[in-house]
């Protein structure tokens, strides 16, 4: 971009020394003509008109040029921005200028691509999620159709796994339309004042029979003798933790354990830790936990169920509510998750 100005410069050099001397000579020719100066005066008169001509021809020229580039420059701008400019004669200052509004949009080029590429993914994740159970469901009702409904003990062993199959298809769909609520901000928060050491508990419980058949143990990190009370919805903290705490065992190793401790943090704020002891998450993975249907272990993950958004929901729940959520992992030792929420105010 810088090249293209020199141009202009070169221009009005030229312009200037030309008509400097063209209006000099006519000049000088006419007052020549009618005799009304000598040689000395003359020449005298030669060199002050030169340089008077030349430095008013040069100030026009360039102050023209530069409008006019600048005036382009602007009207791009408003195009794109609604916005408008000071008019500058500063040459330096317009190339600052027109730099910045080629990176302005070089960037929004590389978004706009980094989004299409995610927008291919995520189309093809969908498709491939749905397939899965679709096909299930597919293959099992064919099975029956084929002649397998004579025979009821192997009826209902298939339709049990099409249920299966429906009840997937159900999660991926109600969790796709959750989502989309939290993000365009159909779904408002209400916020209530709960015990969140009590709901602990209860996902605990809920959860108990599914850690069992890996023999993981759940545990708070100590004894809450006196209730945490936090101002959320209940319900979605709910989510968060059973997620989190779901996603601690589909992950974690036999015999292994699931901790979540509660933390104060400075002002009104606490945090709620979920950590685990399973495989850990390698670092290359970290950033993208949260997209829709991103799993680190695809084959895995399909094998273990769920409608593998998760962890998206998680992160848009607490968001919702103006909080935030982090993960810390160490491949091979474990992964702990974290959100904050906002303490109740007491009377």
């Amino acid at each position: 971009m810088i090249t293209t100005f020199k141009t202009p410069n070169v221009f009005s050099f030229r312009t200037a020394l030309y008509t400097s001397l063209v209006l000099t000579l006519l000049l000088t020719g006419l007052l020549w003509s009618f005799q009304l100066l000598n040689w000395y005066l003359v020449l005298t008169f030669e060199i002050l008109s030169f340089i008077a001509i030349y430095l008013l021809v040069q100030f026009r020229t360039q102050k023209y040029i530069y409008n006019r580039v600048n005036r382009i420059y602007e009207e791009l701008d408003m195009i794109e921005e609604s916005k408008s400019t000071l008019v500058t004669t500063d040459m330096e200052l317009l190339m600052d200028q027109v730099r910045n509004y080629a990176t302005k949009r070089k960037t929004e080029i590389e978004t706009l691509k980094g989004r299409d590429a995610y927008r291919k993914e995520f189309l093809g994740n969908v498709s491939h999620e749905l397939k899965t159970p679709l096909f299930t469901i597919q293959g099992y009702i064919l099975t029956l159709l084929d002649g397998a409904m004579s025979k009821p003990e192997l009826c209902k062993k298939y339709l049990k796994r099409a249920s299966k199959g429906v009840d997937r298809l159900n999660y991926i769909i109600e969790d796709l339309d959750l989502i989309t609520k939290l993000e365009v901000g159909s779904m408002t928060v209400q916020y209530e004042d709960f015990d969140i050491v009590q709901l602990i508990k209860n996902v605990f419980e809920l959860l108990e029979i599914k850690a069992g058949k890996k023999n993981i143990a759940l545990i708070l990190d100590r004894s809450y003798q006196n209730p945490i009370m936090v101002k959320a919805e209940r319900e979605r903290i709910r989510q968060v933790l059973t997620n989190l705490v779901v996603n601690s065992i589909k992950y974690g190793h036999e015999d292994g354990t699931t901790e979540v401790s509660i933390e104060d943090l400075i002002g009104s704020k606490i945090i709620v830790r979920v950590t685990d002891n399973g495989e850990g998450i390698k670092k290359e993975f970290i950033p993208r936990l949260f997209e829709r249907f991103y799993r680190v272990d695809k084959s895995r993950s399909r094998d273990e169920g769920g409608s593998g958004l998760g962890l998206s929901i998680v992160k848009h729940i607490v968001e919702a509510h103006d909080e935030h959520i982090y993960v810390d992992s160490v491949y091979g030792i474990g992964s702990e998750f974290s959100f904050t929420l906002e303490r109740a105010k007491t009377e």
